[in-house]
């Protein structure tokens, strides 16, 4: 039987090999410029368990140097045309984010286990959900107030802070010519009349703090935007493969 095409989605990425601090956030050929604006002391403020914030580059072979718990990896991706699973995203190949977290008292990010320690050592790169071995990485460090690691809104206020950040890159993403892209990709959702019906089943984590995942973000594997599959109740979803491609869950763990 032949497959019916619907639902297009066009990845394009930009490849980035130098981030440097600038005035402005821009992306010009290779190089990622973040701006000094890109903190907003206006939302940190208005986020009761968020005391502080700390931004920095790591270079891959700066790696051997101590980070409080890690949170969370972030891909930087933005939604150019169309919705989530189809359309058009841009996004950066070579840079990530990653979020780290500790209170004022020193108490780790942690649901079973925290993650401190030498980035090295705690990291295994170039997996599925983890930088790659000659990617840099922006690492946004938060302290929260005291007992803010141990309870659900603190964590979702480093993830909401890390967000912001993040979007100020996207929002410099989105309006990139795609014709400049280094790379590009096209998937479509197949359906083919007569053929087997193939779900996969995935259990995502959903007891909160740290161990929980969000879903249909208003960005690509966001924050801003998107449900809590505990605040779901846990209940199943149905995902296109488009869909998941395009970053529509977001493991935040």
């Amino acid at each position: 039987m032949k497959s019916l095409k619907r639902r297009k989605l066009q990845i394009k990425a930009f490849h980035i090999e130098r981030v440097v601090s600038s005035e402005t956030t821009l992306i010009s050929g290779n190089t990622l410029f973040l701006g000094t604006d890109i903190k907003n002391p206006e939302l940190i403020s208005r986020l009761k368990y968020v005391k502080e914030l700390r931004i920095e580059l790591i270079k891959p072979n700066e790696r051997d140097k101590f980070v409080n718990s890690i949170v969370d990896f972030i891909p930087i991706s933005t939604k150019v045309l169309g919705k989530m699973g189809e359309g058009i995203t841009h996004t950066l190949t070579g840079v990530n984010v990653m979020l780290t977290a500790i209170d004022e008292d020193n108490i780790q990010a942690a649901e079973f286990g925290s993650s401190e320690g030498v980035l090295s050592e705690q990291v295994v790169f170039g997996r599925a959900g983890t930088p790659r071995e000659e990617d840099l990485i922006i690492h946004v460090d938060v302290t929260l107030v005291s007992g803010g690691t141990k309870v659900r809104s603190g964590i979702d206020q480093c993830h909401e802070i890390c967000d912001y950040l993040v979007q100020q890159i996207r929002d410099v993403l989105k309006k990139l010519n795609g014709r400049d892209c280094t790379d590009k990709c096209e998937f479509f959702d197949n359906i083919r009349p007569g053929g087997k019906k193939v779900v996969i089943l995935k259990q995502v984590a959903g007891q909160g703090a740290m161990y929980d995942t969000r879903i249909f973000s208003t960005e690509p594997s966001g924050f801003t935007g998107g449900k809590s599959i505990i605040d779901l109740g846990n209940m199943p979803v149905l995902i296109t493969p488009n869909e998941y491609r395009d970053g529509a869950i977001r493991a935040m763990h």
